[in-house]
């Protein structure tokens, strides 16, 4: 602890006697300093113990002594020293009297004290508690790495929380609690989801102090990693602003978790060419090899179903229509770290790097591995994922989804004009490393039906349990329509025959003449002579049932409904 009044009076060389405010010689000293002037405040800073003797005060006025000790407490001076046997045999009475008043401390220095005596005091006991708390800071920051290295980022805060008489929260990428120490501490981390979100906001290192609640503690939060984009962050509280010692715990702490969280770039490509290498020879067929390679970094994820992600980045202006089918799951809010990382992204203008951080943070949380491979760069980048099936990682990625589709529907009516990069994402079916390349191909053909309808987030089992006929809004597929009717149509135009209408009733009643005839208003023999017609100016026969097919597609593809 700093040299506070009352360590001065007990020191035992100084002899100093208390004459005025006993109760408040706990207060700290932040220096001892001498001045004989009749208003030394304007070269105070606060916490100054005063040592005078009264050369130019006029130290018997009881009303210039009120105004005087008025204006040293009012500036932050802790204390007074009078030496007495200089100026004044004694201290004066109204000064005595001022002091009470005020509440400010008096000591009596006597002669055979020297001022210089008291400054060395205070320099030492300064100097002390400061070598005292460097020491400190360097057991703690030992403890800490020996918890780090035994214990991981748990043990780590378990000793970060001991040593500031608090408590202390880890939050990843996302902003969601990783690990908290004491246990009890979970509830109160959880709270602050929202400043660590805005926290992340910020370039960094960034920090910040959250003032809690009147009788809560005080919360220091810090971000952690070496790039523009913090990968987590810490949370300390405890009741009362940090000491020099806890200080240098938690910069330690901060150091450690750093290490911990951030991987090394060399260690992150290493494992990007694992991955990648994986997903190739699973992707050519090669599963006994893909899980060789797989080792224990990635085997686990072979080991069960899992399913293959597709996603890459388009601009908001080339998908302003949103369609409301889908999933129920889909329509649900986002959660609020899915939230979060759709503003981190539109912020940083990597939503790539946001679904990375995202789907690696949840798999962490839920200990289930995840391979995330990088393809192409620049405007053909796109991020291919195997997650396991129902794990964290594709529910988290489903979510992430649905908060880029609410905030989309939301920036289209607030922005019309922004041309902000977000995703969009295609999901394959369950799948095992045998059939890695159908899912892989399943992923791409959601992903191709997403871009096309202007969706966020398509899954292959949507498009098997929904209809075709969304998928002959395609303006090729129009093309091609448009150009096996024209003839017909030409034909109806001239007034000599409905034959579109008539090739359209005839093939929803599946060739059955009566039925056809009667939904037309004609006789059977004239629907007869009709599709005779279409046969001829087609050049087709209807009994070939391609090319029923293709017609009743091309009437679907240009029918006005």
């Amino acid at each position: 602890m700093p040299p506070t009044l009352a360590s001065l009076v007990h020191h035992s060389a100084l002899k100093l006697t208390v004459r005025a405010g006993e109760d408040r010689l706990d207060v700290p000293v932040r220096w001892a300093h001498v001045s004989e002037l009749a208003d030394p405040v304007p070269y105070m800073e606060g916490g100054e113990l005063l040592l005078i003797t009264a050369l130019k005060l006029d130290a018997e006025n009881p009303e210039a002594m009120r105004r005087y000790v008025r204006r040293l407490a009012g500036a932050g001076v802790v204390g007074l020293g009078f030496a007495v046997g200089v100026n004044y045999e004694e201290i004066p009475k109204a000064l005595v009297e001022a002091a009470d008043a005020e509440g400010l401390p008096l000591l009596e220095v006597p002669r055979r004290t020297p001022f210089l005596a008291i400054s060395k005091a205070v320099s030492a006991a300064i100097a002390a508690d400061q070598y005292r708390a460097v020491t400190a800071g360097f057991a703690a920051q030992r403890e800490l790495t020996k918890q780090a290295l035994t214990d991981g980022p748990e043990g780590l805060l378990a000793a970060l929380a001991s040593q500031v008489n608090g408590w202390a929260a880890l939050y990843d990428a996302s902003g969601a609690v990783v690990a908290t120490a004491p246990d009890w501490a979970g509830r109160r981390a959880a709270r602050l989801t929202a400043d660590v979100e805005r926290l992340r906001e910020r370039p960094a290192p960034a920090s910040s102090v959250v003032g809690g609640p009147e009788n809560e503690d005080r919360v220091e939060l810090h971000t952690l990693g070496t790039g523009r984009r913090a990968r987590a962050a810490l949370a300390v509280g405890t009741a009362a602003a940090l000491g020099t010692a806890e200080r240098y715990a938690v910069h330690s702490a901060i150091a450690l978790l750093t290490l911990t969280t951030e991987r090394s770039r060399s260690l992150q490509a290493a494992e990007q060419r694992v991955g990648a290498a994986v997903l190739r020879m699973l992707l050519a067929g090669e599963p006994d090899h893909a899980r060789a390679v797989a080792g224990d970094l990635y085997g686990g994820l072979l080991d069960a179903p899992f399913r293959v992600i597709v996603t890459e980045a388009a601009s908001v202006s080339a998908a302003r229509v949103v369609d409301t089918g889908g999933r129920e799951a889909l329509t649900k809010a986002a959660t609020a770290s899915a939230a979060a990382l759709v503003a981190a992204a539109g912020t940083n203008g990597d939503p790539l790097g946001a679904l990375t951080e995202l789907v690696e943070s949840a798999a962490a949380r839920a200990g289930e591995a995840v391979l995330v491979v990088p393809e192409g760069e620049g405007e053909a980048a796109r991020l291919v994922v195997l997650a396991t099936d129902g794990g964290a990682a594709v529910t988290a990625c489903a979510e992430y989804a649905a908060a880029l589709e609410a905030a989309r529907t939301g920036a289209v009516s607030e922005q019309p004009g922004a041309d902000d990069e977000e995703l969009v994402i295609g999901l394959s079916a369950p799948a095992g490393p045998i059939a890695a390349a159908a899912a892989y191909k399943q992923a791409e053909q959601a992903l191709s039906v997403a871009r096309r309808r202007a969706r966020v987030f398509v899954e292959h089992e949507q498009l098997a349990a929904g209809s075709v006929l969304p998928l002959l809004a395609d303006d090729a597929v129009k093309a091609f329509a448009d150009g096996l009717l024209r003839a017909l149509h030409e034909h109806d135009a001239t007034g000599r025959g409905d034959l579109v209408a008539s090739l359209r009733a005839w093939l929803s009643r599946h060739g059955q003449w009566d039925a056809a005839a009667a939904d037309l208003g004609v006789h059977r023999h004239t629907l007869r002579y009709r599709m005779r017609r279409v046969e001829e100016i087609l050049g087709r026969s209807l009994d070939d049932a391609d090319v029923r097919m293709e017609l009743w597609l091309a009437l679907k593809a240009t029918s006005p409904e």
